[in-house]
């Protein structure tokens, strides 16, 4: 190991940063507000939400008091626990005519930038379907965490390269290629190109 380098103790891809230090405040202070008012919704213990999303109890507690920012890793998991949509974690669900200002949008980025994901849809205009803008750097790879039972993703190529990794198998898609798969078990996205990478994700949920 060279000298000046410290061991990863979790893999890059499970860790976010945000554009500034108020961003990843208000980010938390949502994030807090939703989990607990929707874990006391469903009648849900710490330790029962605990069981069911595989969040320990003191991490659950940990972002319900606001003593630490959950990486995209630990929110895909809660939101599995809970039985919601990730984007229902992130805002107040809003009812009517619902639209979502570029400059408003939260997005989150792994720890080293390689990765970024832009949400496309206002949060709460829909329970079932989510969009996504995820832009991936040149030979990087994003894992993601195995969704809710039943959910389903779209993933769009504009432009660069993509390799879909569903479980055991994968897929070599181009710009214009469109790719569909249960979301339910793990998948990654790789970039084996020399350039950085735009795709549209398109997550549906079951009902």
């Amino acid at each position: 190991m060279a000298a000046g380098k410290r061991k990863q103790t979790r893999p890059k891809e499970e860790r976010t940063t945000f554009p500034d230090e108020a961003g990843a405040h208000e980010l938390a202070r949502r994030v807090a507000a939703n989990l607990r008012d929707k874990r006391k919704g469903r009648g849900m213990s710490l330790e029962d939400l605990a069981q069911a999303s595989g969040v320990s109890r003191a991490a659950l507690s940990q972002i319900e008091t606001q003593k630490t920012n959950p990486t995209v890793g630990i929110l895909w998991k809660i939101a599995t626990g809970l039985g919601v949509p990730f984007n229902d974690l992130l805002g107040q669900p809003k009812t009517g005519i619902n639209i979502l200002r570029r400059q408003d949008s939260q997005v989150l980025r792994s720890l080293d930038a390689k990765f970024e994901s832009r949400p496309l849809t206002p949060v709460g205009a829909s329970p079932l379907c989510e969009i996504y803008e995820l832009r991936l750097a040149p030979r990087s790879r994003h894992v993601a965490e195995p969704h809710a039972p039943g959910t389903h993703e779209f993933v769009v190529v504009l432009g660069g390269q993509l390799k879909m990794v569903v479980a055991d198998a994968e897929y070599t898609l181009s710009p214009g290629d469109t790719i569909s798969f249960a979301a339910d078990v793990p998948h990654a996205y790789d970039n084996p190109g020399a350039a950085e990478a735009r795709y549209h994700n398109v997550i549906l949920y079951e009902r």
